[in-house]
């Protein structure tokens, strides 16, 4: 055992016989998300590097604690990515734009989401320690090796709560050999149902983005859509989604760096609106087939339609996450004023009895002192 996992191996042993609880944090670039933080520092970021990468296998092994930002390099040099596009909030902060395993723990993804799929759908297999202090390895280094439960994918999106990530197995792609990002501009409506038109059609859909820009003249209501895929289908697509809708073709230099700034939450939109009353980043899940909700705050929408977000008050909540529900979604409290405001909301949805009952039993397996993260994902949790 090398001496950086033995380290933290040590650390968990006497939290555990302590019953001490561990906040687990690499760059901490994703401290706001999720309920609470607290407990001593297990630093993950001596866990770092990358230990295995075949390009020609599309698979890389990764150490949790190695910066988001440096794999993507080497990736980058091979001409592969991450198809789920992770946010890199840690960019805006100064940390680093996050390490591997927060990307993992946190679950989320950027633009290309609807069209290439999650994080789950790249994870290939995970070793973590568990509140035994035992290192444990579930998945491998190919898609077809799972046998009875999925732990690796269970832990995506777990934040922390059942065990130490240390290491990463990951399935990576090419970089498309052609992209093109149209504009239209179109109010949310009309932009829905035409994202739903093209969604049925053989058009490779890469992204999507509907936004009022404030900051231009007029305050236009626009739609982006971003292609990737074969250069002759590319064209083909462009040729009749501007037939199909009036736009145009954006330069690819500007249109990169403005997917780049919606993956980070750069983008004007996210700047915290002032006034009387403080407002906080909402993020509804919601089937992309959803109607335009009535809501009296502007929206920036994702995905298809598939993912929506808007700056509201935490008074606001129940307004929300009834609006959510009532199209077969839900509502998360992403980004809080405060922690003491942020927790009183209530981050995510309620879990029904019966998915608590999982999660507690889960947890007591995984983390049965319950150090890990305590809090973060639910109270009690």
């Amino acid at each position: 055992m090398d001496t950086a996992l033995q380290h933290l191996t040590d650390q968990i042993r006497t939290a555990t016989a302590a019953k001490t609880p561990l906040r687990i944090r690499g760059h901490g670039s994703k401290d706001f998300y999720g309920e609470v933080t607290q407990g001593d520092l297990l630093d993950t970021r001596s866990l770092s590097g990358i230990t295995s990468y075949e390009p020609t296998e599309l698979v890389v092994t990764v150490r949790a604690g190695t910066p988001l930002v440096e794999l993507e390099a080497t990736l980058a040099e091979k001409g592969q990515c991450l198809a789920f596009e992770p946010p890199r909030f840690g960019q805006v902060n100064g940390s680093g734009g996050g390490t591997c395993g927060g990307m993992v723990a946190a679950g989320l993804s950027g633009p290309a989401r609807a069209n290439t799929g999650g994080v789950r759908d790249y994870v290939l297999g995970v070793q973590l320690l568990n509140g035994r202090a035992e290192h444990l390895t579930f998945g491998g280094q190919v898609m077809k090796n799972v046998a009875g439960y999925d732990v690796t994918r269970l832990m995506v999106g777990s934040l922390g709560t059942l065990g130490v990530l240390t290491d990463l197995s990951l399935k990576v792609l090419p970089v498309a050999p052609a992209e093109a990002t149209l504009v239209f501009q179109v109010d949310q409506a009309a932009a829905l149902a035409q994202l739903h038109r093209w969604g049925g059609q053989p058009l490779p859909l890469n992204a999507s983005c509907w936004v009022q820009d404030d900051t231009a003249p007029g305050a236009p209501e626009l739609l982006f859509v971003r292609l990737r895929g074969a250069a002759a289908a590319v064209a083909s697509a462009t040729q009749k989604m501007l037939q199909d809708l009036p736009g145009q073709t954006m330069d690819n230099a500007q249109a990169g760096a403005d997917w780049a700034a919606s993956r980070d939450q750069r983008l004007p939109f996210f700047t915290q609106p002032t006034g009387a009353e403080p407002r906080v980043l909402w993020r509804l899940s919601l089937p992309q087939t959803a109607p335009v909700l009535n809501l009296p705050w502007a929206q920036l929408v994702e995905w298809h339609g598939g993912q929506r977000w808007l700056w509201a008050p935490v008074s606001a909540q129940q307004q929300l996450r009834r609006a959510a529900a009532e199209v077969g979604g839900s509502a998360t409290l992403f980004i809080g004023a405060g922690a003491g405001t942020t927790r009183a909301s209530g981050i995510f949805d309620a879990l029904s009895p019966a998915l608590l009952a999982i999660q507690q039993r889960l947890k007591a397996e995984f983390d049965p002192a319950g150090i890990f993260n305590p809090g973060r994902l639910y109270p009690n949790l």
